[in-house]
């Protein structure tokens, strides 16, 4: 107990030194800059994927708050088509917009790991959007797997004459696919983005806790808002982008309290 109450009063300190909240401030705004793109890449590619516009809002409504989603809805409508200039605007607009965002989480994580960025201009772009095209396809791997999930274990049961079990078992670890996927992403970004060579395992803690502490706190933001709170009552029309960015902003310091968790203890195995 009183190893876990120094660590976590290390961290604390750690957070505070290193701005954490003003840099979540930050990263919301370049996630609001960039989930619109986003959503229209994904929506101008529905025409060309077997998937239907309710399975892509349902898994955005998993864990937006409510107020949230009738922004996302209200502007998805309009680019429900084949429209090649479309896509081509998202396709950049995401890319440049999430890369800036991920250029902010690269110094964040630098100055956790008390790191100077040392690599080029053109390096720390480019890594910037490869991670970006990775988030992208993640995101549509899951929204992929929950259509084609049940195909894919019949086909499994019946190539490999597997037993009836591993179907419930197939059924049932198939909704963990959004969790493990954002765990995968966030070990990708803990470990790639700071400039500092460190084995994957090192990724690990932070990333279990932004993975944990993203969906625990989504799920609850969204809960919160559809029961107790009213914003739009207070802030009129503008009441749904405020909620949009305390969501982000809480995304935002989940973010980078897991980045300081990894430099911490990261700087604990060094110095012993």
């Amino acid at each position: 107990m009183g190893e876990a109450f120094t660590v976590a009063k290390d961290l604390v300190k750690r957070i505070q030194q290193d701005d954490v909240f003003d840099l979540a401030a930050q990263l919301a705004y370049y996630f609001l800059l960039s989930i619109f793109p986003l959503i229209i890449f994904i929506m101008t590619l529905l025409p060309y994927l077997p998937i239907a516009k309710e399975d892509l809002l349902g898994m955005f409504e998993t864990f937006a708050p409510g107020e949230s989603m009738d922004i996302i809805e209200s502007n998805l409508d309009q680019v429900l088509s084949k429209n090649g200039t479309l896509l081509s605007i998202g396709i950049i607009g995401t890319i440049w917009s999430a890369s800036n965002g991920l250029n902010a989480i690269v110094k964040a994580f630098n100055k956790a790991y008390d790191v100077e960025e040392t690599r080029s201009f053109v390096v720390a772009r480019a890594m910037s959007i490869v991670l970006t095209l990775g988030m992208i396809a993640v995101l549509v791997i899951a929204l992929l797997l929950p259509v084609f999930g049940e195909q894919i274990g019949i086909f499994l049961f019946s190539q490999f004459n597997l037993s009836e079990e591993f179907l419930s078992v197939w059924r049932a670890i198939r909704f963990l696919v959004t969790p493990v996927i954002l765990f995968i992403v966030f070990l990708a970004l803990y470990w790639v983005a700071p400039n500092k060579k460190m084995k994957c395992v090192s990724a690990i803690p932070g990333a279990l806790f932004a993975t944990i502490g993203w969906v625990v706190a989504s799920l609850g933001f969204s809960y919160y808002v559809g029961n107790f709170g009213n914003y739009s009552a207070t802030y009129g029309s503008i009441g749904a982008i405020i909620i949009t960015m305390i969501w982000f902003y809480l995304t935002g310091v989940i973010i980078m309290i897991g980045g300081e968790i990894n430099a911490y203890f990261t700087d604990k195995k060094k110095n012993c």
